[in-house]
């Protein structure tokens, strides 16, 4: 296991991952943690977070940036993924971390604006990887902003679907800023 931004992580060979991993076969890319969760919780622990935000961590696997939030900025966090077997693996790091963490199981073109009222950030880590993503996505960040929800902050390693995705917000809005 590992120790990085205050988090208790196991990683894939610690027995409990391991015992996880057969009862449990994530089917779209959930078995690890991405290094872009890396990166985006790094970007939250340089830029600050107000504490007792609500954060909807975004095809979140095993939830890691979420739970980072709750731990260290006292952030009301639910996670959602649209494959349910990345939740074991989730509910395993928020129990080792001792925060709690609501779980939704919808894909993004499931989340609806009302599903967005209470939100006041959205984040997401490697959540853009193919080119049909896009579409889906720009539609989930539409609606959520017209709800309310005040930042979308997603983390790549730099596909190109991912910078067609921050491309078309740049051209539409003059508050889209991709770093």
């Amino acid at each position: 296991e590992i120790n990085h931004f205050g988090l208790r992580v196991f990683r894939s060979p610690h027995p409990f991952v391991r015992q996880l991993k057969r009862l449990h076969n994530p089917s779209i890319f959930g078995y690890r943690v991405w290094q872009s969760c890396w990166l985006l919780m790094d970007y939250i622990r340089q830029e600050g977070f107000s504490d007792g935000l609500s954060i909807m961590d975004i095809g979140c696997g095993w939830g890691l940036a979420g739970i980072y939030c709750a731990k260290n900025h006292g952030s009301t966090v639910t996670c959602v993924d649209a494959d349910p077997k990345v939740f074991p693996f989730l509910d395993l790091h928020s129990q080792a971390n001792l925060v709690q963490i609501q779980t939704r199981n919808l894909a993004f073109d499931q989340l609806l604006a009302e599903d967005f009222q209470d939100t006041d950030v959205i984040i997401g880590a490697d959540i853009c990887f193919w080119e049909d993503m896009v579409n889906p996505l720009t539609r989930l960040i539409e609606r959520a902003m017209t709800a309310g929800v005040g930042m979308v902050l997603i983390a790549d390693p730099g596909r190109g679907p991912f910078f067609r995705l921050g491309e078309y917000f740049a051209e539409k809005s003059d508050g889209i800023t991709m770093r």
